[in-house]
Parts: structure tokens; sequence; C-alpha cells
């Protein structure tokens, strides 16, 4: 589905009607008098074979007789008829359309996967954009088109509103008319057998009138979709979401009334983390964020000022700040000498900044400059108790005036009702986010500080792990293929361990596979390794050994590991006589006085694939309920992330009379456990519980592992997010006898692509970027560096800066990059190269060039697109040898290159 299509869709010139009547109630009847009584100035055409005129309008028999080739088809039919009148449509040209209901055109059982398969294969054929079936449709108020079953219009406006919830989206639109609110976009989704939230997330993230992104979901299809374009879309736009079902019971419910697989609440809200968005819980919450976010700056950090007339409010929202995870700023002694300066007695001497109750615009204006200026604040909450003798809105004036001359966030909350009521209406006309409780100010802050660390999440896109990690994969595989070979799904310990080991992660030392029947073998065993030991026994039958008996600690003689194994084995054979006793193993006891016990464990969800837990472990994991959840991939920063989410991460950090445990070993084993599941797709669950962390690092103490055989060759394509693809990199050699290494680029490389740039010449800068430019900006050099591998590749050359004599050491640089965007189709990708000056003329660029163009052609890209500048020659002719088809475009002064890849059959 292109642009072109969802053009026609949602910003059609013309509508017909299929099945429109005036039956009242009747879907056909409802959309004919949505569509007639708003502001849409394009034709809309009815269709009934047996009516004359529908709604006062002439109605046409058949699609083949309408008088013109409508834009949009909306289908107020049963949806079986579906198929022949896309291909009807199809004939006519037109390729998008709305199946509308009001519950009536559900199916049951094996006739609604028919009918389901018939329509998309109809829409598939024809290629045919359908929204639905079964929703209320669109509105798309900056056209006046009301193509909905909604029962009011809406008002035009700059945020989109997508639901996945027929009744909520006839909420939303009456809440939103109370508060007049506006839209650019409204619409729902139906039953999604084509357009998809990702779909819709691609469309509005392009479209110029929506500002920010309002969603409403139960459930999601197509993950790895959904994320692309969600992250895609939040570093343009703020994308915020509500998501029922955060009780099991609630996510049950709202599964079996979508139709859709059940996916954990934790992981949903991981997911939105990593793309960026921020999920609120309620609808006054989520209109009053959007709003908020509208009328800020991103902020630049977290530390939070309050200025007030009133200790009472100003100590409330200290507190709903600090409760919710926020930060107060604390004003430097130089900050309080400036404010003592200028304020004298008149001023509470701390944050919250409380002046007397009776202070005017000229006081509220000097405390706020004062603040604003101080480097130790970050935003800045205004609030006002009504007095008497001050004019609210003459204060409200000050405070907007220095708000004006600011970079930094200015808050404001005038309390109150008929006394506050001007100055809040004064604020929102000059842009300022206001509010008329502490509470709500609090909770506009919180979002705007939730969004922040979102979208840094949102930037992170994770290398497989450091370059100098070499696991040895090969071997773990062939323990984990050996295994379910021989006993089906459920791996030993012992094979649990191997694996962990192969991956460097430290594990307990350790004998197994000791024979079950021969207990002097096992006492062998417990002397080689030094006394106390642990002993388990080991069965493909038993998960969780210690809930039934198989494991005993603290053995410390060699008596102790006799009678303990016998006792083992007996009461194991009474309890479970079908339980297959495989084999002993003993382990060495690891006593750390200090070590804190943790849980890391995978886990598949069915909507977002694998994902990683990791909290409080040992025996009381369940008990502590301390989980966290994150999607892999994941690097130290995101593992940093997902370990300081926990309740134990503050133990973790140690105290005055306890160490910390090393953080940064417990996160690389987080990375480590992510490129495993990676490398293995046969892995589909893992837990260590107890993972031991201290100041000397981590071991795995229990380990299992459960595994099948896998349809994919890599676990990769089981993420929701792709990880770097390290099967693309190779090596080559230019021209000069210099060797290079080819490979996708990485977030870590954008020290190195400063570095790069520097040592481009500016007319090479302005081929690129089509204009002259200096340092790029952090967040313009962000976006070249950290992309998301399933909708964009940028291939960097890496090597020495010059022909090295033989022995000699050089320092590795960027020599070169070639990128190319896809759109979310994968039609076409349209690719920019750009050689280090002092690089050229050494066939680098053709190089790039052939590398870029291979992978297009291997991901299924139908055509590769390009421009420069008239200027740029050298692009123009190795375009050419490449096969691209050149011409020059005079009315843009540029020329444009198109090479088929993958041509369409």
């Amino acid at each position: 589905m292109n642009a072109a299509c969802f053009k026609q869709l949602f910003n059609p010139t013309s509508v017909a009607v299929i099945g429109a009547t005036d039956e009242p109630g009747h879907p056909g009847q409802i959309l004919m008098k949505n569509l007639l009584s708003g502001t849409f100035l394009g034709p809309v055409m009815p269709v009934h074979p047996e009516l004359a005129s529908v709604a006062g309008e002439e109605c046409y028999k058949t699609i083949d007789t309408l008088p013109l080739t409508p834009e949009l088809a909306c289908f107020c039919t049963p949806l079986a008829e579906l198929p022949a009148h896309i291909a009807e449509l199809s004939k006519r040209g037109v390729r998008a359309g709305v199946a509308l209901s009001l519950g009536a055109f559900r199916y049951a059982g094996g006739a609604s996967q028919e009918v389901k398969r018939a329509v998309v294969q109809a829409c598939k054929e024809h290629e045919f954009c359908l929204l639905g079936p079964n929703c209320l449709g669109f509105i798309n108020p900056s056209i006046g088109l009301n193509a909905s079953l909604a029962h009011r219009h809406a008002k035009p406006g700059k945020v989109a509103f997508v639901s996945q919830s027929d009744s909520l989206f006839a909420t939303v639109l009456d809440w939103a008319s109370s508060k007049g609110i506006g839209f650019s976009h409204c619409i729902t989704l139906g039953d999604r057998y084509q357009i998809h939230f990702g779909h819709l997330l691609d469309f509005l993230a392009r479209d110029p009138n929506t500002r920010a992104i309002l969603l409403y979901l139960e459930t999601i299809t197509h993950a790895r979709a959904f994320m692309s374009a969600a992250r895609a879309t939040a570093r343009n736009k703020p994308v915020l979401v509500v998501k029922s079902g955060r009780s099991t019971e609630g996510a049950r419910a709202a599964a079996a009334h979508s139709g859709s697989f059940l996916g954990a609440d934790d992981v949903y809200d991981a997911a939105f983390r990593r793309a960026g968005m921020l999920r609120v819980f309620d609808i006054d919450t989520l209109f009053d964020t959007v709003e908020t976010l509208a009328r800020t700056r991103p902020l630049r950090g977290e530390r939070l000022a309050i200025l007030t007339n009133g200790g009472s409010p100003g100590f409330m929202a200290a507190d709903a700040l600090l409760l919710g995870g926020g930060q107060l700023a604390r004003l430097s002694a130089e900050t309080s000498r400036h404010l003592t300066d200028a304020l004298g007695c008149d001023w509470s001497s701390a944050n919250p900044l409380v002046l007397r109750s009776d202070a005017d615009a000229d006081k509220y204006a000097t405390a706020l400059k004062l603040l604003l200026n101080a480097p130790e604040v970050d935003a800045v909450l205004v609030m006002r108790v009504p007095t008497s003798k001050i004019p609210g809105l003459e204060i409200a004036k000050a405070v907007a005036a220095v708000s004006r001359k600011t970079k930094r966030n200015v808050l404001t909350s005038w309390l109150g009702i008929d006394d506050a009521l001007e100055s809040r209406e004064f604020f929102a006309e000059a842009g300022l986010a206001t509010y008329d409780t502490p509470e709500k100010a609090i909770r506009g802050f919180l979002s705007m500080v939730q969004y922040r660390r979102n979208q840094e999440l949102l930037m992170e896109t994770p290398t497989s792990l450091p370059e100098t990690y070499n696991p040895d994969t090969f071997h773990a595989r062939e323990v984990v293929r050996t295994a379910i070979e021989a006993q089906g799904p459920l791996l030993t310990g012992p094979e649990t361990m191997e694996v962990l080991k192969a991956y460097s992660i430290p594990v307990v030392d350790m004998r197994v596979d000791l024979p079950v029947d021969d207990d002097e073998t096992v006492v062998r065993a417990a002397q080689d390794l030094g006394f106390p030991v642990a002993l388990k026994l080991d069965s493909p039958d038993i998960m969780r050994k210690s809930h039934m008996g198989a494991v005993a600690l603290d053995l410390d003689t060699p008596e102790a590991v006799r009678h303990a194994a016998r006792t083992m084995r007996e009461r194991i054979r009474a309890v479970l006589p079908e339980a297959r006793l495989t084999s002993f193993a003993v382990q060495r006891m690891m006593r750390r006085a200090a070590a804190h016990e943790l849980l890391v464990e995978v886990v598949n969800d069915p909507v977002f694939g694998p994902v990683i837990r990791f909290g409080q472990g040992g025996s009381r994991t369940d008990l502590a309920g301390d989980r966290q959840v994150a999607l892999p991939p994941l690097n130290m920063h995101l593992a940093r992330e997902l370990v300081s989410r926990t309740k134990v991460h503050t133990l973790l950090k140690g105290s005055r009379d306890f160490p910390g445990a090393d953080i940064d070993a417990i996160c690389l084993t987080l990375c480590k456990i992510s490129q495993l599941i990676i490398d293995i797709p046969e892995i589909f669950e893992l837990e260590i519980n107890p993972l031991f962390a201290d100041s000397r690092g981590v071991f795995a103490l229990d380990a299992h592992c459960s595994a099948a055989r896998a349809d994919h060759a890599t676990g990769a394509d089981l993420l929701s997010i792709r990880p770097y693809p390290r099967e693309l990199e190779e090596c080559t050699t230019l021209r000069d006898g210099r060797q290079v290494t080819l490979r996708p680029i990485r977030p870590e490389d954008e020290p190195a692509h400063y570095d790069f740039l520097e040592h481009v010449s500016a007319d090479d800068k302005r081929f690129r970027f089509f204009s002259n430019i200096g340092e790029l900006p952090r967040m313009e050099m962000t976006k070249l560096t950290q992309i998301d591998y399933d909708r964009e590749m940028a291939f960097i050359a890496k090597g020495p800066d010059r022909l090295c004599a033989p022995g000699e050491s050089c320092e590795i640089k960027t020599l070169g990059v070639v990128r190319a965007m896809t759109d979310p189709e994968n039609r076409d990708a349209e690719f920019a190269i750009l050689i280090r000056s002092d690089c050229k003329r050494l066939g680098l660029g053709r190089i790039l060039m052939d590398k870029i163009i291979r992978y297009c052609r291997s991901r299924g890209t139908h055509r590769i697109i390009g421009q420069a500048l008239f200027m740029n020659n050298a692009m123009a002719g190795l375009a050419e040898r490449l096969g691209f088809q050149v011409w020059k475009d005079y009315d843009d002064e540029v020329y444009k290159f198109e090479l088929e890849v993958n041509p369409e059959q």
C-alpha cells in the first residue's frame, strides 16, 4: 500500500456509497446523512440496485453506471459481497475503500475465515486498499469529510486519533467536542483485514496536518511492522497510546473481543517505551498530555523548580513530583544568594520557592528569571493561589513575558475557578501549558519526563555485542540440538550450564552426568570439588527441582552426600514414578555474604516474540514480584535501563555498610543472553535463578532451558526489533591495496562520523545534503547513526586513512558511507552516498554502491532511486556505469537515477 492509496482513502475528492439506503438505522442511511451534513465539497454518489434516490441524491443501480470514477468507496453491504464489488471498482480504477458496519456483518466459525480469505485475496489481486471491515469508518475534518457511522462530526485540529474500539471512538468524539478539541484525522480500524496500526502510523507520520498521534489499542498484530512504524513516527511526532487489558482478566477479554493473541501487558509497556511512545491510562490524561507536549519544548533535563505564593499547594506539588519518580531541583548557594539579593526575606529559601501570598507581578517575574538562569534548574512550574489584592491576569502576563525569552520550559497552574479562568485562557493563547490543579501540572511534567526517557530509548539501536566478544556459538548450538534429539524440549541443568559457559556467562564449578544409582561416584565427585557441595538430581520431567525435593544444599561430608543421594532418589521415585532420572550433578557451594540473588528469564510472548525479564531471584522470586521486562536486542545502555526499573536495583547500588554489586557485569550478562537467543532460535525459554551478583561479578548458580526445532536460521527473525545484522559484514580491497571492512552502521559510530564529515570538502557536503552545512546538530547525527535496520540501511567503509607500511599500526577511520531509505511497502529505496574527499578515485564509491544494490536485491526491493545536483557529474557517471537510468530534471535542476533490482512480475 503506497502513499497514493492512502491519499485516495483519507483525502478523496469524490465518494461512492455501495449499499446506500433511506432505511432508518441502517449503516447506508447513517453514512449518507453524515457525508451530506458535513462540509465535504466533492460529489457523494449512492449505489443501490432498487432505489432511485437516497437522502435526496440520485441513486445509481450499479457501480459501472456511476457518472464519474470515485476516489473512495464506502461499503455498507454484507461482507460476502465485497470481493465482487472490489473487482467491479478496480475496473473503474478505484483503489481505496472502507467497509463499515454496526456489528451486523460478523461471521462465526469456518464461514468467516472463507469470507475473510476471499476479501483479502480480492484486495491483493486488485491492489485495493481496504480499511476495516466491521469499523465505524473515519473522519477527516480538514476537508469536512465524515465517512463514518459516528453520531457527530469532529472539529478540525492537529491531532490524529486512531482507535481499535468503535465505542471509544464515539466517546472520544463526544469528549473532545465538549472540550473544544479538534482533529486532523479520526480513524477506526475494525477487524484489520489489510490496514494495521503500522500502516496508519506511516501515513500519519507523513501527514503535514498531523502534529501528534493518539492511539487506543487492545491488541496488535505484525509486531515488527508495528514497532518499525512506531519508532520511525515517534522520532518526529509525539505518539501517545492508551491500551486496555492491564489486568489479566481485562487482557483476556480484550484479546477475545479483537480475535487476536493475548500478549502480556508488561511486554506491551516495554514495547511502547522502546518505540519512543508515551503510554497513558485514561482519556483525560491522554488529551492533557498531548496538549502539554504540544505547548512545551523538549526537556533538556528533569530537574523542576516550583514557584508559588502558597506554601501548601507548593508542597503538594513537590510531593506529587517526588512520589511520581520526578526530581526536585536543588538550588545552589549562588542561586539562593541571587534570590535573596533580589527578593530580600520574601521567599522560602528553598525549592519549592514560596513567595508572600500578596506577591505582585514584579516579584514573580524576578524570581522566575533567576530560576530560569540557574544551571541546576531545567524547568519551572509557576503556581498562584488567588488573593484579593493582586489581579491574577496581571501576574500571568508578567510570567508569559519572561517565558518568551527562555528556551526552558515554563508550566503554569493558576488555582481557583472564576479568578483563574481568565488567566488560564491567556496562558493557552500564549502557548504556555496551564493546569487547574497542582497534581495535573505535575502529571503533565512527569509525562514530559517519561517522554524524554522513551525518546532516549528510541534512539538506541543495539549492536549484537562488542566486537571483542566471541561466544562459542557452534558448541552451544550443538549442545541444544543434541539435547532436543535425545530427550525433547527440556534441557538438563548441566546442558543449560554448558550453553551459558559457551557464551562466557560465569557458572558455578560442578560435576555432571553422574550415575543415578552409583552413590560412590557421586561422593568422589564431591570430594574432588571440595566440601560443602550441593547435590541436584537431573530429570527432563522435573522443571523446578527445589520444589520437588531434587536439590540438597550444604552437604559437608561424604556421608551427608550418600544420604542425600539415596533419600532424594527414593523420594522422587515415590512421588513421580514416571519421571526419568537421568543423572546427578554436584556443585561446589558458593557462599558470598554480600551477594544478591537475581533472576534472568527469557520467555516467548505470543505478540512480540522473545522478551527478557530481570529482577529479584532466589526461592522468593514469585513472592517478591520484582520483575521488569525488555525487548531484545539489548546493549549495555538498554540493559542498565532495565535493571534500573527493578526494586532490587536500590540494593545493587550498595550502601555505606554493604558494597554495591558489579552492575556492569549484570548488564553484560543480560546482553549476552540477548545475543544467545538471537544466535540460537531453538531456545524459546531460559531461566537463570539465582544469578549471584556482588562486587566481584556474577555467576549462575542454577538454570534451566527449553528448546525445540526452529523454522528460522536465526533468532533475529523472531524479534520485534531487528538487531544489528552482523551477517552483512564483509572485507574488500581498494585500488591502492588498503584493506577495508564494509558493515552496517552502529550507534557507537557517531563520534567517528563527526570525524568523517570533517574530512569531507564543502562541495562534497553540498552534493550530498543539497545545501551548505556546517557541523550537524547532535539530533541529526543521531538519526544518521542510530537507524532502524528493518526499513533503512547504511553501510560504512572502515579502514586506514592512508596506505600503511608493513608492520605499521594505522588508526582505523570511517572512509565512506552509503545508505538506502526504503518505503514501508519495500517498493522504492532512495540511496545517498558520501566518500571522504581524500579517498576518492580508489573505487570505494563503486564498492559501496554495489553493496547497497546487492542488499536491496536480497530484500526484494523493487527499485532503487536517487538524485544529484547538476554539478555532480561524477555521481551521474557512476550511476550510469552501474546500470541506472539517468536523466536530467530541468525543473528541479537535478539528475535523477532509477535502477530496477527486482522486476515486478
